[in-house]
């Protein structure tokens, strides 16, 4: 038999087991196509009539797995083969065949192309030369073949980096050689390398430190402190130098050269040799001293005129004389240093044609913002830092008015002066200021999409007056007054009188806000007349006050079915929403600032609506909207009250959640919803904010890959309130060594304003649960803090001020089920020795509720803590349930319950009485009753993968990083 026909024979089609088929697509000389040898790999036949990817090599399988011996294939003669087995085969970076299948009998590859393009999301084109593979996504070309003697053979793609011959452990196995590593996060055990590191950064730091060079030469740095230690004498050497214990072994060698050692960061000038230049041409050129070239015995100088190396003997030393003078960050000139405020890119010197020098530490050239940040803001003295304990920023010089002739082109000025007035506020901040710190460095809008861009621009740039005198210097400010006085006026809330005997009236104050579009824009700017209801007396001005408001803990499980179930979300703002409620009590107020008259003169407001700030004012609204909602056919959650649901016969749903006048629409029944807002409107004066933004002081931002909820903002504001936008920040919220007391001995501190700090984090905690622990601690000092406990919350704004954008992120998942980590911390406190309890629960995959809290009770053992720990998670897991079977959205049963402690898990599984359980015999019970119903299971999870460990005590970095992402949690201001 001819080879073609034996290819042929092998090369055929079907199979009674479904495994795979395959037929020549043309009948060609297959013996061109393989001329080569034994040991040369077989091309791969595109073949439109194999069912599969056939290969007869074993030795080509980056995977493998056998196959039962009944598989067979039947090929082109009819006769059947059998598959020894199935794997991947990466034919490039690019092209990766799955489940191709091993035919021992088969004398070639075939390359199944209904396989590929359905398994690679491809398309195909022929030509009548040529063919080629093209991914449908990115739209590029991940394979092509070539037209031989009429078979498409594909082309391989010689890279050795892409397919190495042999892995090094390949080659260590080979050779016998046992390849030790050190273990994650032990950097004890490479303890010479470490230390050699730390070694070279110290050297460095002295030679930039001693002559002001810049951190944008910090490579250049490391890399002459790697010569000058080789050089130096060593007592581990005997006090000889790396380099002469080197020629010992290697007498012959020319890898090292040595020139006389001079000061790193110098002024030099460099000679220009005659043929670079001209008669009336300097003959030298002043540069800056960086280093010793690696492959020549020369001196590496740098101009930043000219933005170019250069390597020469022939140099000029000023050793005393550093090329970048002292003290600049007060205005004081240096006329290189802003020069490399352009710097784009490197050429190499024009002088000597031989010493091209690869820009080693120039990859990443920095931005002009990034270099007056580094070089000029971060050179605070000493003094000042110090005489700044609030590390607030002080004004710095303005970039935008710094010498013209400083740069080349002279368009470094107006390049400079735009950048920043197009920055967001808290950058423009940060480039103004004097601190070592700017707050620039830590957050970066570059990952954001360019309407939310200027969304998060808007808010933060315009400044909300802080009383009506202030409004009133502004006329959009003072619009809005006068807005809400007619809107008043029109709703009939107040008539003048005088105020009867035996009355008091109640204060009030000016609120204002800025509310927003969905792209970003401002939609108005508002202000509100609220009432001083903390005056009233329980009785006389007020009966029920009582009115629900929205869960978070509902909204973020309602973000997490978003996610997954693609709904839709809405925003709508009702105005004036208090307005639609009736007072019945007799209530007079004070006549508002702005609004008195001489005919007003020592009268008061008799209200006739109910006004926001009255404590009966929110119950009013309440009823009235829960009265027009119900109306509509929607239906009052028990789970959450101020959640309405209405589900229709197609199975699809429209939801409501109000908080106060904030309210969102969401679900999967968009018709339903428009009209629910058009019902809405005609009840209520109704703003559509559009897609949901912004909510309660939470940004949301929504993309393909899901939903992200931070304060970005709010945490901006806290840190400019304080005065920590220039503040070292810290890597964790809570040092690990630190027990707080309430009687520490320290000084007291004012407690008011202690109160608001720690109330300001814990709204923030909402979407942030890596701070959940330490406000849980500091908040516990509430009546006697002192300036421990204050140090302790200035290291949570410090931590803040390293990660203002961080938070939680919503995305689709597969996982359909409530799962619960819960944990405790035995005998944390060291005032009482109660323990900490800690849960987190997590709806379809995403993070929804979580609670720190310290235990009313002393826990005698760890099981104890660790059990009341677990009886608060599974009541969580209940809430959580009840609130999706209102929803009706499918759940897996029962919900899991993990815990890293195996005697609690025994308690709750065993109906075990003894002396140790008996005062916890309510929770045991309970526990017990719910686990026997199906309701949960309680599974074992090791204390690494506890994910609640964050919850109930301060950790290390890494540990603390590594359950912050567990979490789910993700900073899209991330300005690495």
């Amino acid at each position: 038999m001819s080879p073609l026909l034996s290819v042929q024979s092998q090369t055929g089609s079907s199979s009674n087991q479904v495994i795979g088929s395959g037929t020549l697509a043309h009948k060609g000389n297959f013996l061109s196509a393989f001329t080569a040898g034994k040991k040369r790999k077989k091309p791969w036949i595109v073949d439109s009539g194999a069912s599969d990817h056939m290969t007869g090599d074993a030795t080509i399988f980056d995977t493998y797995s056998s196959c039962p011996n009944n598989l067979t294939v039947r090929i082109a003669d009819g006769s059947l083969s059998k598959v020894a087995g199935t794997g991947s085969v990466v034919l490039s970076r690019d092209l990766t065949l799955n489940f191709v299948l091993l035919v021992p009998n088969l004398d070639c590859n075939l390359l199944s192309i209904s396989k590929l393009t359905k398994e690679k999301r491809c398309i195909t084109n022929f030509s009548s030369t040529h063919y080629e593979f093209q991914d449908l996504d990115s739209g590029k070309t991940i394979g092509n073949a070539e037209e031989c003697s009429g078979l498409y053979i594909l082309k391989e793609r010689h890279d050795p980096q892409e397919q190495p011959q042999m892995t090094v452990g390949e080659f260590l196995a080979q050779e016998g050689i046992v390849h030790l590593s050190s273990c994650v996060d032990t950097p004890q055990q490479n303890g010479i390398a470490k230390r050699k590191n730390r070694h070279l950064l110290e050297v460095a730091r002295s030679l930039m430190f001693s002559m002001n060079v810049p951190k944008l030469f910090w490579g250049q740095a490391v890399l002459t402190a790697a010569y000058l230690i080789n050089r130096m004498p060593s007592r581990v050497l005997k006090f000889q130098t790396p380099c002469q214990t080197l020629l010992k072994s290697f007498p012959t060698t020319r890898l090292i050269s040595t020139v006389p050692p001079k000061i790193f960061g110098c002024s030099v000038f460099v000679h220009i040799n005659q043929q670079h230049r001209s008669k009336l041409d300097p003959r030298s050129l002043k540069c800056i001293f960086l280093g010793y070239s690696s492959n020549q015995k020369g001196y590496k100088c740098y101009s930043p005129v000219t933005r170019k190396f250069y390597n020469s003997m022939d140099v000029t030393f000023f050793e005393t004389q550093p090329y970048y003078p002292k003290n600049d960050i007060q205005g004081e000139n240096s006329t290189q240093e802003y020069q490399f405020w352009d710097l784009e890119s490197f050429s190499e010197s024009p002088i000597t044609t031989e010493n091209h020098i690869p820009p080693e530490s120039f990859n990443q050239p920095e931005s002009i913002v990034d270099l007056w940040d580094k070089e000029h803001i971060q050179e605070e003295t000493e003094e000042r830092a110090l005489s700044q304990q609030t590390h607030e920023a002080e004004p710095g010089p303005n970039p935008s008015k710094l010498p013209g002739n400083n740069a080349p082109d002279g368009t470094v000025d107006s390049e400079l002066e735009n950048d920043i007035l197009n920055m967001p506020i808290a950058w423009r901040k940060g480039v103004r200021s004097c601190t070592q710190h700017p707050i620039g460095n830590f957050i970066s809008y570059d990952k954001l999409s360019p309407t939310f861009r200027a969304f998060t621009s808007s808010i933060t740039d315009i400044q909300v007056p802080q009383n009506i005198q202030e409004a009133f210097k502004y006329p959009k400010w003072k619009a809005a007054v006068d807005e809400e006085v007619r809107a008043l006026e029109k709703n009939g809330t107040w008539e003048i009188t005088d105020l009867p005997r035996g009355k008091k009236p109640v204060g009030c104050k000016w609120i204002f806000t800025v509310k927003y579009k969905a792209d970003g824009n401002v939609d108005r700017y508002k202000a509100r007349l609220v009432a001083k209801g903390f005056t009233q007396s329980y009785g006389i001005d007020y009966q029920e006050t009582f009115a629900p408001v929205a869960k978070l803990n509902t909204v973020r499980v309602l973000l997490s079915l978003a996610a997954n179930l693609d709904w839709s979300l809405h925003q709508l703002d009702v105005k004036n929403a208090f307005l639609n409620g009736d007072l019945e009590e007799e209530v007079y107020m004070d006549i508002p600032a702005g609004l008195e008259t001489t005919s007003n003169f020592n009268k008061v407001c008799r209200l006739r609506k109910s006004l926001y700030g009255l404590k009966q004012s929110p119950r009013a609204w309440f009823e009235r909207f829960t009265k027009v909602v119900k109306g509509y056919g929607f239906v009052q959650c028990q789970s959450d009250h101020t959640l309405f649901v209405k589900h229709f016969p197609e199975g699809k749903l429209a939801i409501i959640i109000v908080y106060v006048d904030d309210i969102i629409l969401t679900g999967d029944h968009e018709e339903k919803i428009d009209l629910l807002k058009k019902l809405l409107t005609k009840e209520f004066e109704i703003k559509d904010l559009g897609n949901l933004k912004y909510f309660l002081g939470m940004e949301i931002a929504r993309s393909k890959k899901g939903i992200a909820v931070s304060q970005c903002k709010y945490v901006l504001d806290l840190l400019n309130e304080t005065g920590m936008l220039g503040c070292k920040p810290a890597e964790t919220p809570m040092d690990t060594t630190v027990k707080l007391e309430e009687s520490d001995g320290s000084a007291p501190v004012d407690k008011g304003r202690y109160q608001r700090l720690v109330g300001k984090l814990i709204y923030l905690s909402h979407t942030r649960p890596d701070i959940g622990f330490s406000v849980s601690v500091v908040s516990q000092f509430m009546n006697n803090p002192t300036e421990k406990h204050m140090t302790v919350v200035i290291r949570i704004l410090r931590y803040l001020k390293m990660t203002p954008g961080k938070g939680l992120f919503f995305q689709r998942t597969t996982k359909k089920e409530i799962e619960i980590f819960s944990d405790a911390d035995w005998a944390g406190s060291v005032t009482d020795r109660r323990s900490t309890s800690g849960y987190c629960s997590f709806v379809w995959g995403n993070l929804v509720t979580w609670r720190s809290k310290k235990q009313s009770v002393v826990a005698r053992s760890s099981a104890e803590a660790e059990f009341r720990a677990m009886a608060q998670g599974i009541c969580e897991g209940i809430w959580l349930n009840r609130l999706l079977e209102e929803l009706r959205v499918p759940l897996k049963h029962p919900m899991v319950l993990y815990c890293d402690n195996q005697a609690t898990i025994s308690i709750a599984k065993n109906p075990v009485h003894h002396d140790r359980t008996k005062h916890v015999e309510i929770d045991r019970h309970f526990i017990k009753e719910k686990i026997e119903e199906g309701v949960f299971k309680v599974s074992y999870t090791p204390t690494n993968c506890q994910t609640a460990d964050i919850l109930t005590k301060a950790l290390a970095r890494v540990n603390f990083e590594d359950l912050i992402e567990k979490l789910g949690m993700i900073n899209i201001y991330n300005a690495a």
